[in-house]
């Protein structure tokens, strides 16, 4: 698994391929992207950029809805789905149970 750092760095180098593919110098992307060629040049060199500079940054590249898959669970086997209704029924017992009991009484002993 890579560190943040690297992911960010690793991000940085694709925008940077793409806007060479697309023969674009960094004034011109930071331009599109409504930033400073400085936060530009600075992203490329060290990956730092805000999320919202990143977002308009995928927005020139049409890449933005890519952004919804980001945190999607991933699918999940049927034998998954089962511990997992399985663990939510065991615990919504539990629940139960602790209030049927009513409130723990403290400093009477």
């Amino acid at each position: 698994m890579k560190s943040p750092k690297q992911a960010a760095l690793d991000l940085a180098a694709r925008v940077k391929t793409l806007r060479l593919e697309r023969r674009w110098t960094q004034e011109e992307l930071a331009s599109r992207a409504g930033m400073t060629l400085a936060t530009y040049r600075r992203f490329e060199r060290t990956g730092l950029i805000s999320l919202n500079r990143l977002l308009w940054i995928a927005a020139v590249f049409g890449s933005l809805d890519q952004f919804d898959q980001l945190f999607q669970q991933q699918p999940t086997t049927l034998d998954e789905i089962e511990k997992r209704e399985a663990r939510n029924r065991a615990q919504r017992g539990r629940r139960r149970d602790a209030k049927a009991r009513g409130p723990v009484q403290r400093g009477q002993d």
